[in-house]
């Protein structure tokens, strides 16, 4: 297996300095939405989506879509003014209730777009450049058998004056990438399992089901290897990431939700029996007393938008 992760690590592995904005636009053969689920990204959707509109807007990209989850800060209005195409989270599919999570923001916004390629961008991005575009379209409009392309990077901590290098991918290191070495150890090689910037065509999309929650990426690429095999993977090295970083008990539950994504897919039966109602409890210390509060899982998974009846959720 080793021998065989290698092999694909050198075959699909490259940096976004392959993949120059001339030589993407000359290969360019579908139109391509990019998307950004927010919520509450005031402090940073804007340089994303003025960057994307003055760069490549009207060029290598179609369509640039803010799907706001109800947001309470001016993330709409920031993002409109910057140029986005804004979409609130129940304007699509308006008579199925919304649930929260980045899993269901990102399948109502692939519903809000019809563009043969999309590009996934997270938000809270303090770093970003339209290299990271180009470099995850690249493999893409280059190689049809490529179906999804994740991105590679340098995640450091960063706390006040402190920066821990590499430090940032907690849940990556402690969870998905166990995971995936223990039960899919052909995906081994994927250097960012969770990364958020990630591009894939929309006839791959639209045969997977959705996680509502942080499960969604671990759950794409799992299922894409197991659809399509691995060799329709590929990852771009994009440099250094700086985003916004979360606290641990926001990322135990982020890792709970991830770990509900696997045992869906590798014990279905045993995730059934579980019954419903999942809460993880987190404790903290009140006076002398560990006083817990229950935090619940939402363990929903949206269907596949291709085995969706027409007019079903309108």
């Amino acid at each position: 297996m080793t021998e065989h992760v290698e092999a694909w690590l050198a075959q699909r592995t490259s940096t976004a300095g392959d993949w120059p904005h001339a030589a993407v636009m000359a290969a360019k053969n579908a139109d391509v939405a990019v998307i950004l689920p927010a919520l509450n990204e005031a402090q940073t959707v804007g340089q994303i989506v003025n960057t994307l509109r003055t760069e490549l807007l009207g060029s290598l990209v179609d369509d640039l879509v803010v799907l706001d989850s109800g947001s309470t800060d001016a993330t709409a209005a920031v993002a409109k003014e910057h140029g986005a195409r804004v979409v609130a989270l129940d304007e699509v599919f308006p008579a199925l209730p919304p649930l929260r999570g980045k899993g269901e923001a990102m399948w109502r916004a692939l519903a809000a777009t019809s563009a043969e390629v999309v590009v996934f961008i997270d938000a809270d991005l303090r770093s970003f450049s339209a290299d990271y575009v180009r470099g995850l379209l690249g493999p893409l409009f280059a190689d049809p058998q490529v179906a999804l392309v994740k991105a590679v990077y340098e995640r450091p901590l960063v706390q006040g004056e402190s920066v821990v290098p590499a430090g940032g991918g907690r849940v990556t290191e402690l969870v998905a990438r166990p995971l995936l070495n223990l039960y899919w150890p052909q995906l081994a090689g994927v250097i960012q399992p969770l990364a958020g910037e990630y591009a894939a065509r929309r006839s791959l999309l639209e045969r997977l089901p959705f996680p509502v929650g942080y499960g969604v990426e671990f759950a794409m690429l799992v299922d894409t290897a197991e659809l399509l095999g691995v060799d329709a993977i590929a990852q771009v090295d994009l440099g250094v990431r700086l985003h916004r970083h979360q606290d641990e008990r926001r990322l135990g539950l982020m890792a709970a939700q991830i770990m509900q994504a696997a045992l869906r897919r590798l014990d279905p039966q045993l995730h059934a029996s579980r019954g419903v109602g999942q809460a993880m409890a987190q404790f903290g210390r009140v006076g002398t007393d560990f006083v817990g509060t229950w935090h619940p899982i939402v363990d929903v998974e949206r269907p596949p938008l291709a085995t969706a009846p027409a007019g079903q959720w309108a």
